[in-house]
C-alpha cells in the first residue's frame, strides 16, 4: 500500500493542536505532544446520533471528543479533512459495544487507528468491518516517512483469526466463506443438554474455561486447544439485541445474504426495546431533530422481529402504565435476561457492553457489536478471544452503608486497573466475602467489569444463586459438581480486597476510574441532579437502598432542597412491582422524586435525569461518566445510598455523614450514626 498520501491526525491532550491539524497543519509525533488517553465510544459517536447507521454516520466521527473542556472536532470536519490515520494513547475505545464508532471512523475516511492499547469490543468491532488497528508505533513511523506497507504489516502481531477476518474484508464476508454450514460444538452442555464428554486429564480449569470448553465450536483458523490471545468461536445459549443495533445488523445481513436469510435457532434470540421509552424528553435528541430517526430505528427493529418471528420486550411509557394490566414485561436487556432466561453454566451474548451483568448467575456473558451479532444470528457462531483470568478475592464483610458499587469504584481506582491491565480479562469474584453478597449486589460487580475493561465477570453459583432463581423465577436449579474453578486453576493475577476496610466512594467526572474516598474530599460539591437507576443500580436491592435513605429523611423532616431534581428509574417491571407492593412508591412520591418506567434512560443520555447545561452537576448511580455520557454537565458516580443522601443534602454526602449532621443539629452535639431502618442492606455472616 502506498502511504504517501495518508494524512495522520494525532488526538492530543491539547485541543488547539487538534484544530491546527484539522486546518491543514502537519505535526510530527513529537510536535503533537501528549496523546489523549481513554478516548471513549461516547466521544467517538455520541449516543444521541446512533439512530444513524448509514453513510451519514461518518459526519459525526469524534464529534464528542473532549479535550481540556473543549470539543475540537465538529460535525463533518474529520471527513472533510481527509485523514487516513488516527493516533491516540491508552485504552482507546472505552465504553459501549456500539459498532457505530469504528463504522463512523471508516465512513469518515479513516483506514488505520494507532493506540497504545485498545478496549476489547472496540477493536473486535473494527476488525469485523475491516478497519485496521495497531499498537506498533514503529509502523506509524514508517507511514510518517511515506514507506510502502503491506497487509502483512498491518496484521503483524494479531492472532490468526483476526488476521484472517481483516484479510477477508470483515467478519460477514469471512463467515460466509468459512461458516456457511453451522459448526459443531466440541464439549458438553449444562442442565439443558448433553454433548460429547469433556476432555480427560486436562489441567485444572477456571469456571470460565470449563464453560467455554463446553461451548467451543470447531472452525477454521481456530486452535483445538486455545491459549490466551487465540481467536475462537463459541455457541451461545442466548443471543439478545436492542434497538440501537438491530437496524445495523439487519442491514449488514441483507447486504451480505440478500433479503431471505435464515436465522439460526431463533427461539434462543431475544429482542429488546430498552433505550428509547423517554426519547421525546431527551434534550440531546430533541435539539438535534432526531426524534423521527429514533422512531424509524425502533420501527425497523419491530419489522425485523415480525419478519423472523422473534420474542420481543417493548418499552413501557408513563402513559402506557395507566392501561397496563400487569402482563407487560419490560426492562433493560441484561437485567431482564437475568430475571427470566439465563442459567448457570450457559453462554450469553448481547449487544450491550454491560452484558457481563448476567455473570452474577455463574454464566459466561459478554457484549458484542452489530457485525458479531449479525454473524451469530445467521451462523450460530460467536467470535471471541480466549482471555486470561483474574481472581478478585474478597474477604470479610462490607461495613454498614457500603455497597458493591463502592467496592467497584475502589477497584477501578487501583493502579493495576488504571494502567489498563484488566483489558480483555475475565474477572472471577471469589472468597468468603462473595458469600456475604446477594445476587443483586453480585450483578453490580459483574456489570461493572465493563468499566474494568474486562471481557466479563463471573461468580460461581452457590446456594445464594439457587435461592435467587427459586425466589425470583420459580426455577428449581440443580447445581452440577463441575460448576466452580478448580483449586489449582491458573489466574494471571489476583487482587485481594478486605471488604471491612472499604468506605463510601465517588468517582470524579470524566471517567469511572477517578475514584475517591468520599470522606477524604476537602471540597464541598453542590449538586443539581440526583439520578438512581440503570442496569447497575435499578435492581430490587438498589431500590431498598433508595427507600431506606428517603424514608429516614422523611422521618426526620428532611426535604429535597429547592433546585435539586431527583429521578429514580426502575431496571425492570418486576422491580417496579416489588417496590409498589412494599409501598416504596408512596415514599418516593411524598419526597418529590420523579419515578420513571424501566429503561436505560439518562444513563445513555436518552431521557429525564440527563443534564441540559455544562454548569449542572449530577450525582448518579450509573456505571460510567465519560464526557457527554449523561448530558453536557459533570457527573459524579456513587452508590445508591450516597446518591439519595446527596439528594437530601444538596451536595455530595454519604448517608452516614448525613445522619451525623442531622443528629448533631437535633441534639447540639455529634452522635453515632443511626442504624439503617427497614430491610437489612446485605446478608449477615
Amino acid at each position: 500500500m502506498n502511504t504517501t498520501d495518508w494524512k495522520i491526525l494525532y488526538l492530543t491532550q491539547a485541543p488547539m493542536r487538534i484544530r491546527r491539524q484539522l486546518a491543514g497543519e502537519t505535526l510530527s509525533r513529537e510536535q503533537a505532544g501528549s496523546l489523549r488517553d481513554d478516548v471513549s465510544t461516547d466521544e467517538i459517536t455520541p449516543v444521541h446520533i446512533l439512530s444513524h447507521y448509514d453513510d451519514t454516520l461518518g459526519d459525526f466521527a469524534h464529534t464528542g471528543l473532549r479535550c481540556e473542556g473543549l470539543n475540537p472536532i465538529g460535525r463533518g470536519v474529520l471527513r472533510k479533512a481527509g485523514f487516513a490515520v488516527l493516533v491516540a494513547g491508552r485504552r482507546y475505545g472505552k465504553g459501549s459495544s456500539r459498532e457505530h464508532s469504528p463504522a463512523a471512523e471508516k465512513l469518515a475516511g479513516v483506514k488505520l487507528v494507532f493506540a497504545e492499547s485498545f478496549e476489547r469490543i472496540y477493536r473486535q468491532n473494527a476488525d469485523n468491518i475491516g478497519l485496521f488497528t495497531s499498537t506498533d508505533f514503529g509502523l506509524l513511523e514508517r507511514i510518517e516517512r511515506g514507506e510502502h506497507i503491506t497487509l502483512a504489516d498491518l496484521v503483524q502481531g494479531r492472532e490468526a483469526l483476526a488476521a484472517s477476518i481483516l484479510g477477508a474484508g470483515g467478519l460477514l464476508h469471512w463467515g460466509q466463506r468459512f461458516l456457511s454450514n453451522p459448526p459443531s460444538p466440541t464439549g458438553v452442555g449444562t442442565n439443558r443438554e448433553r454433548r460429547e464428554p469433556p476432555l480427560a486429564n486436562v489441567a485444572p480449569q477456571t469456571l470460565f474455561q470449563k464453560i467455554l470448553h463446553r461451548h467451543r465450536l470447531s472452525a477454521p483458523h481456530t486452535p483445538e486447544q486455545p491459549q490466551a490471545g487465540d481467536g475462537l468461536f463459541v455457541r451461545a445459549d442466548w443471543r439478545f439485541i436492542h434497538e440501537y443495533y438491530t437496524g445495523m445488523a439487519d442491514t449488514l445481513m441483507r447486504g451480505a445474504l440478500g433479503e431471505h436469510f435464515k436465522l439460526q435457532r431463533p427461539e434462543q434470540i431475544v429482542v429488546f426495546e430498552d433505550h428509547t421509552s423517554y426519547v421525546e424528553e431527551s434534550p440531546a435528541h430533541v435539539q438535534a431533530g432526531l426524534i423521527a430517526n429514533m422512531h424509524a430505528m425502533c420501527q425497523a427493529q419491530r419489522d425485523f422481529v415480525s419478519r423472523h418471528g422473534l420474542r420481543m420486550h417493548r418499552t413501557l411509557t408513563d402513559a402506557q402504565v395507566l392501561q397496563d394490566d400487569g402482563s407487560h414485561v419490560a426492562g433493560i436487556s441484561h437485567a431482564m435476561m437475568t430475571e427470566h432466561d439465563a442459567l448457570p453454566g450457559q453462554v450469553v451474548v448481547g449487544t450491550d457492553s454491560h452484558t457481563p451483568h448476567i455473570g452474577a448467575l455463574g454464566c459466561v456473558a459478554f457484549g458484542v457489536g452489530s457485525s458479531d451479532m449479525a454473524n451469530a444470528f445467521v451462523t450460530g457462531a460467536v467470535r471471541m478471544i480466549w482471555p486470561e483470568s483474574v481472581k478478585v478475592q474478597l474477604q470479610g464483610q462490607l461495613p454498614t452503608g457500603v455497597t458493591a458499587k463502592d467496592l467497584m469504584l475502589h477497584l477501578l481506582a487501583t493502579p493495576w486497573i488504571r494502567q489498563g491491565h484488566g483489558v480483555g480479562k475475565v474477572f472471577e469474584f471469589a472468597g468468603d466475602g462473595i458469600a456475604q453478597l446477594s445476587t443483586d449486589e453480585r450483578a453490580t460487580l459483574t456489570n461493572m467489569c465493563a468499566e474494568l475493561g474486562g471481557l466479563t465477570g463471573i461468580v460461581a453459583p452457590d446456594w445464594e444463586t439457587v435461592r435467587f432463581l427459586k425466589e425470583r423465577r420459580g426455577v428449581d436449579f440443580l447445581m452440577e459438581d463441575w460448576m466452580h474453578s478448580d483449586p489449582d486453576a491458573h489466574f494471571e493475577h489476583q487482587i485481594d480486597i478486605e471488604l471491612s476496610s472499604l468506605s463510601p466512594m465517588v468517582a470524579k467526572p470524566g471517567d469511572p476510574g477517578q475514584g475517591l474516598v468520599l470522606a477524604d474530599m476537602q471540597e464541598r460539591v453542590r449538586i443539581d441532579i440526583a439520578y438512581g437507576g440503570s442496569c447497575t443500580a435499578g435492581k430490587r436491592e438498589d431500590f431498598d437502598h433508595y427507600h431506606a435513605v428517603l424514608a429516614w429523611g422523611q422521618k426526620h423532616g428532611l426535604k429535597v432542597p429547592e433546585g435539586v431534581q431527583v429521578f429514580l428509574q426502575y431496571g425492570t417491571t418486576a422491580v417496579r412491582d416489588y417496590c409498589t407492593a412494599r409501598g416504596y412508591d408512596k415514599t418516593f412520591a411524598s419526597m418529590g422524586v420523579r419515578i420513571l418506567q424501566p429503561s436505560c434512560g439518562a444513563c445513555a443520555n436518552c431521557g429525564p435525569g440527563a443534564s441540559t447545561d455544562p454548569s449542572q452537576v449530577t450525582v448518579s448511580a450509573i456505571n460510567r461518566n465519560f464526557p457527554g455520557r449523561s448530558g453536557p454537565g459533570q457527573v459524579w458516580l456513587a452508590s445508591p445510598l450516597t446518591v439519595m443522601a446527596s439528594a437530601l443534602a444538596g451536595e455530595l454526602l454519604s448517608f452516614e455523614r448525613l445522619q451525623r449532621r442531622v443528629h448533631k443539629g437535633e441534639s447540639g452535639q455529634a452522635t453515632p450514626a443511626e442504624g439503617l431502618s427497614g430491610k437489612t442492606l446485605r446478608p449477615g455472616p
